[in-house]
């Protein structure tokens, strides 16, 4: 199905806020990117959303994907609309979080190099916005 509009239209990506505890402290779960923008920084786990799926499909499969992380729940957090968070395109970004009781093994796959756990008071060098977001999550969740 072709799709022709009259107007731009901004993109619509997917991001996974995943945590868990150890030694009582909260982490989350991170991703090097493997390509423009941001090649070699961490971000979270996420994507563009497919025409034929979800957001919560979408937000699924892209942690799998990047990952290899599965069966986590899943529930909406926010959405960031920044006009000038992606350099690419005008990009809006709906953010799920999930919590699993501890870290579990993970591995990088599709266009990530690696997937991590980092400690959330503690994070490395952030992708996009992706630092402001986990912010704004220990701020209203934690």
């Amino acid at each position: 199905m072709s799709y022709t509009y009259q107007y731009p239209r901004p993109a619509i990506t997917v991001d996974a806020i995943v945590t868990a505890e150890r030694n009582g402290e909260q982490w989350v779960l991170l991703i090097r990117r493997k390509a423009y923008p941001f090649e070699g920084k961490w971000a979270l786990p996420g994507g563009f959303v497919n025409m034929d799926e979800t957001l919560a499909e979408s937000c699924q499969r892209e942690l799998e994907e990047e990952t290899a992380l599965t069966g986590v729940v899943l529930k909406q957090f926010y959405t960031f609309d920044a006009v000038d968070r992606d350099p690419r395109a005008r990009t809006i970004s709906v953010v799920f979080t999930g919590q699993i009781p501890e870290p579990v093994p993970v591995k990088g796959g599709d266009d990530a190099l690696e997937a991590e756990w980092f400690p959330i008071i503690s994070l490395p060098e952030m992708a996009f916005d992706h630092r402001e977001i986990i912010q704004k999550f220990v701020m209203e969740i934690i």
